[in-house]
């Protein structure tokens, strides 16, 4: 008996056909969600204070409230933290997906519901898997278990049932009991909390389990891949678990990694799909393996806007609704959701290649960055470390760029750093240490990946000739004005052509 099969026909098949409406009705899907949204929310706090009770069109909605960062709602973060309800949302908020932080904060606190935990995040895993499951109807998915790597959390302060802790450790905590019968590791196992003892209990309690599918993190899980193939002698997964079928990645691009993946994974019926689920929402699917773009999952409880990359940082940015974006256009997305969260920019930019449905792929972030491991250093942590780095040291610094080092065939990664010096550093090694040690403080992101140089390694640094920069802005033909080096890049592009002029 095909177990897969018969949970396919009575489950998860009947679902489609809801995810086939998205190609013509769209614009209503996303109303009715704004209508009920607001209709929600409209005897909070919030939703006094902007007359939700008179909502009534997306115009309305778009003209009465601005544009939020997180840091226009964290006084009501901190409030819901502290034990106060029925701030942005009507009800209880006991638990905070734990994110990288902003420039004034090393970490963001972002709510999460009971309404957003099932009609965002669990619906968006059940309907990966319907999708897997329509595209792959010989599929054994079911007869074998899900080996999720997550995340860990913690107590909110001093609040009493209140938890903070990575998204994946709140899926993993609120989850139907009756999933775990198909997931491994154990809850236990699976929320510890320090990352290397937890991958060898992981290997330890799956390596005889019959995986048939994984879900995490691409960096995160090629190091457990890693780990179980050491302790094996295997070669390649596909011995230790044989049955292994697919891989539900996201958090990261995974192209750096796919031809690692290729190497330590060499079944030729291995499937890979990408998801899009941040601690703010779930948002998308990839539908079609020939294709790298994801499905916008339209009628979850996430109400989507587009804000033109060009007018990001306005004080009154052009935005849009779903049916309005334009194809082969970034746009910086704006989200209201069942969590409270009310036209929140989450900061990621995305470029629709299809109407119909909405498809779209990930195009990076509304300012420089580097986030190729999951760290989301930004600009202002690089700033504070190099700073540091110079008091520490007598340097002092004309110019500088950073760009990854993705994973070699050692699952080795860091972060290059091309540092033209106006003085020298009296001791380099002490430089290395201080800068590292101060975007551990700056950014919680960055601190886990680095724990016991498991997925990222000490920074490295490049000292820059004199004038390097110069020289380059100059080869692109972008002296003077408004043009600038990049100070950091998710891609090694730019740094590859400093590093050639680097001689």
């Amino acid at each position: 008996m095909n177990v897969t099969r018969i949970l396919n026909k009575v489950y998860f098949s009947p679902r489609l056909k809801e995810i086939e409406q998205y190609a013509d009705h769209a614009g209503k899907l996303q109303q009715d969600v704004l209508q009920r949204l607001v209709g929600m929310a409209t005897d909070t706090e919030w939703g006094k204070k902007y007359g939700y009770a008179s909502i009534l069109t997306y115009e309305d909605f778009k003209n009465r409230l601005p544009i939020q960062t997180y840091e226009e709602i964290k006084p009501y973060v901190t409030r819901l933290r502290a034990g106060e309800q029925n701030l942005l949302w009507p009800s209880e908020i006991r638990w905070f997906a734990k994110s990288s932080g902003t420039t004034n904060d090393k970490s963001k606190f972002l709510p999460v519901s009971r309404e957003s935990l099932q009609d965002t995040h669990y619906k968006g895993g059940r309907d990966a898997v319907a999708i897997y499951l329509g595209q792959n109807p010989e599929s054994r998915f079911f007869s074998g278990k899900g080996l999720i790597l997550g995340g860990s959390h913690a107590p909110n302060l001093n609040t009493n049932h209140s938890l903070v802790g990575d998204l994946s450790a709140i899926l993993i905590e609120n989850i139907n009991p009756l999933v775990n019968l198909v997931r491994v590791p154990s809850k236990q196992t699976a929320l510890m909390e320090h990352f290397e003892p937890k991958m060898e209990a992981i290997a330890n309690e799956t390596i005889r389990a019959n995986v048939s599918n994984l879900s995490g993190v691409p960096s995160w899980m090629l190091v457990l891949i890693k780990h179980v193939l050491e302790k094996t002698g295997k070669q390649s997964l596909d011995e230790v678990w044989p049955n292994l079928e697919v891989f539900f990645h996201g958090g990261v691009a995974f192209t750096p990694y796919r031809e690692q993946y290729k190497e330590v994974i060499r079944s030729s019926k291995m499937h890979y799909i990408e998801t899009y689920n941040a601690s703010e929402g779930y948002f998308g699917t990839q539908n079609d393996p020939n294709d790298p773009s994801m499905l916008l999952m339209i009628d979850y409880g996430v109400f989507y806007e587009f804000i033109p990359l060009e007018d990001v940082g306005m004080d009154n940015p052009r935005t849009y609704c779903l049916e309005e974006v334009e194809l082969n256009k970034n746009y910086a997305m704006v989200i209201s959701t069942s969590a409270g969260l009310w036209r929140y920019m989450i900061g990621d930019t995305v470029k629709f290649t299809s109407k119909n449905p909405y498809k779209f792929v990930i195009t990076g972030r509304t300012k420089h960055f580097i986030n190729a491991f999951g760290e989301e250093l930004i600009v202002d942590n690089a700033e504070r470390g190099l700073a540091k780095a110079c008091a520490a040291t007598g340097a002092l610094i004309s110019d500088y760029s950073a760009a990854p080092v993705f994973m070699d065939k050692d699952a080795k990664c860091r972060h290059q750093w091309l540092i033209e010096f106006a003085q020298m550093p009296n001791s380099m090694e002490e430089f290395v240490k201080t800068l590292d040690a101060t975007l551990k403080e700056v950014n919680s992101d960055y601190e886990a990946k680095r724990q016991n140089d498991l997925a990222l390694q000490l920074p490295e640094v490049v000292v820059a000739r004199k004038h390097l920069f110069h020289d380059w802005l100059d080869s692109k033909g972008k002296l003077g004005g408004q043009h600038k080096v990049p100070r950091l890049s998710n891609t090694r592009e730019y740094m590859e052509e400093m590093l050639r002029l680097n001689r």
